[in-house]
């Protein structure tokens, strides 16, 4: 066959389908009739956010579009960078191995594909780079510079395709920016169910083949993990992934709920059970029949209160405060803690039967600083998200050094903290370009390094209590609101407080 067959072929394929994973499969399977192509995508990099947005693939199963961010290193970054200054434009042949440009690793080893051979072609639209096309040969054979040849007399068919899925995904944006509340509340559900949470192929990804292992049981689950690493929305996708998801989801803040009315909010009271209980009350769990419980900060608890859990768990029944009839409960647990239990339960602080009964199926959650992978989709996430409840009239653009600040970040507040850090750089600058420069200046400077080679080693308490009061000292003794110091240790207020009770800290003023 000609080059001008080929052409007309393969163009009928890309541009006879407004649906690009429809068009990218015809295409590719007429492409296997050519050469050893086996896998295909088109991809976008994008320049502030430091990653390659792949938007199609095909294979010989199927073709799919995606939006996957994937995150490249510096030397790969500077790489694709250099290519696009030099407006390098026609296919170009790439032998795969161990010489093979970061880039090209980089893709592969974030897909999972293997290959011989790469062709990848620039696609321009009036002079503006827009995308690329990548193909990949089969494990046994390789791409000629024939076949390069060929791809390359389809790259203004690729590039209309592009603009079209680049313009498609612009009007989404903007009919995303004019939702109304529903359609804002429909996407949030989407989202805790797991179909968009947040680092799901790359650094959660353990966490969530484990979700989909126990979601479809009743069995307690555990969540362990830092403050502010998103327990709540693993816990949400337990739930909505499970047969209970028509159920209620009830959430229960064990840490907030004063220690005088923890047996009510848990368990409900009868009518004139005490003072105050004009008439009858149900309670968390009574609530949460049909459906799932939970338990977050479950180490704040006390321990007589865990006691009566530990009924709960057993026996699936409870009894209202200040009533005698026992209530049958269909409810699946989940707990979650930042706190390390089983030294509680060798200090006495936490019952071991309980923790026997709780640690069924844990599932530890990484801190964010473990997984840098998610940040760029999770800087993504969040300005998008902050935009709407801003109500700013457009997406800012980044800075040059922006995402490279939040690279090398500690993020000791986890997803929570660099939530906050995209809120406030919006709100200082909701025309863009957004840059991240106070991040390290703000950062509160710990004192708790242990002193060494000197024998003189604090308790964890002794620690802690010297934390909390250098906190305290910069807030005059202010616990609760705007920078007080619930807010800049990232706990409950009355979890703090029920913490420096515990450790023999005094309320009210400090002197600095």
């Amino acid at each position: 066959m000609s080059e001008k067959d080929f052409f007309r072929e393969a163009t009928l394929r890309i541009c006879g389908n407004l649906d690009i994973e429809k068009a990218l499969f015809s295409c590719f399977q007429y492409l296997q009739q050519k050469m050893p192509v086996e896998w295909m995508s088109l991809q976008l990099y994008e320049e502030r956010l430091k990653a390659m947005r792949t938007v199609a693939i095909a294979t010989p199963e199927q073709a799919k579009e995606v939006n996957l961010l994937t995150p490249l290193s510096p030397v790969a970054r500077q790489q694709i960078e250099k290519r696009m200054r030099l407006k390098i434009s026609g296919a170009r042949l790439i032998i795969l191995d161990n010489e093979t440009e970061s880039y090209y690793r980089d893709m592969l080893s974030y897909h999972g594909v293997n290959g011989k051979s790469v062709i990848v072609m620039p696609l321009e639209s009036e002079g503006r780079y827009i995308g690329s096309l990548a193909l990949i040969s089969g494990v046994s054979e390789t791409f000629s510079q024939e076949h390069a040849g060929l791809i390359s007399s389809l790259k203004e068919p690729f590039v209309i395709a592009m603009s079209n899925t680049l313009r498609y995904h612009e009007v989404m944006k903007l009919r995303d920016l004019l939702a109304d509340d529903n359609r804002y509340l429909h996407r949030e559900l989407r989202r805790i169910t797991g179909d968009d949470i947040i680092g799901v192929n790359f650094g959660l990804r353990e966490v969530m083949e484990k979700v989909h292992q126990v979601a479809a049981q009743d069995s307690p689950v555990l969540l362990l993990g830092e403050t502010g690493v998103g327990k709540d929305v693993i816990a949400s996708a337990i739930h909505y992934s499970s047969r209970r998801k028509d159920g209620p989801f009830i959430k229960v803040n064990c840490g907030a709920i004063p220690e005088s009315l923890i047996d009510s909010e848990l368990f409900g009271h009868e009518k004139g059970a005490f003072t105050g209980a004009v008439s009858q009350k149900r309670g968390k769990f009574e609530r949460a029949d049909k459906g799932t419980i939970f338990l977050d900060e479950i180490g704040e608890l006390p321990l007589q209160v865990q006691v009566r859990l530990l009924r709960v768990l057993q026996h699936k029944e409870i009894e209202r405060v200040g009533g005698s009839k026992t209530i049958q409960l269909d409810i699946r647990f989940i707990a979650a803690t930042n706190r390390d239990l089983e030294m509680m339960v060798e200090n006495n602080q936490f019952r071991e039967d309980l923790w026997f009964r709780l640690n069924v199926f844990p599932i530890r959650i990484p801190p964010l600083r473990d997984r840098r992978s998610d940040i760029p989709a999770l800087v993504e996430y969040f300005i998008n998200k902050k935009v709407k409840e801003l109500k700013l009239p457009g997406i800012p653009d980044l800075s040059p050094e922006a995402m490279d600040i939040l690279m090398n970040y500690d993020w000791k507040g986890n997803v929570r903290e660099l939530e906050n850090v995209v809120e406030r750089a919006l709100i200082l600058n909701p025309q863009g370009p957004l840059a991240f420069d106070y991040i390290n200046q703000n950062h509160v400077q710990s004192e708790l390094s242990i002193p060494a080679r000197t024998g003189k080693w604090e308790s964890l308490d002794m620690m802690t209590s010297r934390y909390i009061k250098r906190v305290l000292s910069s807030t005059g003794g202010r616990i609760n609101g705007k920078n007080g110091a619930a807010e800049i240790l990232g706990v409950n207020p009355n979890t703090l407080r029920n913490r420096m009770k515990k450790l023999g800290i005094t309320f009210g003023r400090i002197n600095k």
